[in-house]
């Protein structure tokens, strides 16, 4: 194997090494993805200004994100299935997240359940993201399940009351676990490495959902329950609600647009995620980096703003944080990391953007997150 100097070195890797179903899944948007390639792309656009001559000692990426203390201004964005790019995978994946000191995000959709990762990390807060169900009864169980697993914030998605179409997950027949068409098991029989964690770990639903859900025993029900419990009317006073019950620190994911962004404060959330959903929803809108500045200026001073979308190298993290980001998340990358080699390459997928963010940083004259704002880039080539 090659040395591991990229995101893009991990991905290959992972392509190769995941069944195409779930690879796909990961690494692919909605309709034409010309928002899912914008999101990386808008990033190239914006050049740094490079200084000299500054006294570069003593530099630290430490900052926080909702008032938590971080090794580096990243969490780990909530990503469904993220247990079958590599078994066990969420367990992982939080415990290189604890290892090097950012946040973790449990998906609701996940493979291993809020028991599982919190049993896995010693009781080590995480965060965890929260699909708005038409099952009341079942969302209140699962905030309390949060509660009971020490979850230090909650992260309500608000741009999945309905799914965007990835043609991708539906000519591969997308499901968990793997559907067994033929061309599905020939795939899945070129990954022994990948084969071999799954059938030694019993983790191989949605640890959050089956079993805790009336009617919802196996996964045969599970698609047409998903289908029927996404909940279309979710709205502003569904946030108040869930903040009632919650009690604690909320993050809203999923704002692209200014003026949701002035109603996420008035809901009183502790911080916004600028999001598109990887591209994976409304296809044709903003970049979440384009997007970015117009709510940093209109909110950023009564609401702690954070974005992802996009973030393949501390660069992007350095150029997000310039334009006034926060925080930001990354899911892709840490699931190429994940798919490759399983927790280590987890941890090399943030040793990756620790070390891009950390040497960028100092070219540009800064040693500290506190001090990088938007006079460390080129006029002209960002977003306004």
């Amino acid at each position: 194997m090659s040395m591991i100097t990229t995101i893009e070195d991990l991905r290959v890797l992972a392509q190769k090494r995941v069944p195409r179903m779930f690879y796909d899944y990961a690494d692919s948007g909605s309709w034409t993805e010309s928002t899912y390639r914008a999101n990386e792309s808008d990033f190239q656009k914006i050049k740094l200004r490079q200084r000299v001559a500054v006294n570069m000692e003593g530099r630290s990426t430490a900052t926080t994100m909702i008032g938590q203390a971080v090794a580096m201004p990243v969490a780990i964005a909530p990503t469904g299935l993220t247990g079958m790019q590599h078994a066990d995978g969420e367990i992982l994946a939080a415990r290189a997240a604890k290892k090097f000191g950012v946040p973790f995000t449990l998906s609701t959709m996940s493979i291993c359940s809020i028991e599982d990762v919190s049993q896995a990390t010693g009781g080590h807060p995480f965060w965890f993201q929260l699909y708005v169900m038409r099952d009341r009864d079942f969302i209140e169980r699962l905030i309390e399940r949060a509660r009971a697993a020490n979850c230090s914030a909650l992260v309500i998605t608000l741009d999945l009351q309905i799914l965007g179409q990835r043609h991708k997950d539906l000519k591969n027949g997308l499901s968990a676990p793997p559907k067994l068409t033929l061309a599905n098991m020939l795939n899945i029989a070129t990954k022994p490495r990948w084969a071999l964690g799954m059938l030694g770990t019993p983790r191989r639903q949605f640890g959050n959902i089956v079993g805790h859900v009336k009617g919802i025993e196996n996964m045969g029900s599970l698609s047409s329950w998903t289908a029927q419990q996404f909940d279309p009317r979710l709205n502003w006073g569904d946030v108040e609600w869930i903040k009632k019950r919650w009690g604690g620190k909320i993050i809203l994911k999923g704002i692209q647009d200014v003026e949701d962004a002035r109603l996420a404060v008035a809901s009183g959330a502790d911080a916004l995620i600028v999001s598109n959903h990887g591209g994976r929803q409304l296809d044709g809108a903003q970049s979440s980096i384009e997007a970015l500045p117009a709510i940093v200026d209109a909110v950023g001073n009564h609401i702690e703003v954070h974005m992802d979308g996009g973030i393949r190298s501390g660069q992007d993290v350095l150029k997000a944080r310039a334009l006034g980001a926060q925080g930001t998340y990354i899911g892709r990358a840490f699931l190429y990391g994940l798919g490759a080699m399983g927790q280590p390459g987890v941890e090399k997928a943030l040793q990756i953007i620790h070390n891009e963010l950390d040497l960028t940083m100092a070219f540009c004259g800064r040693t500290q997150m506190d001090a990088v704002d938007k006079s460390i880039l080129l006029p002209g080539t960002f977003p306004a």
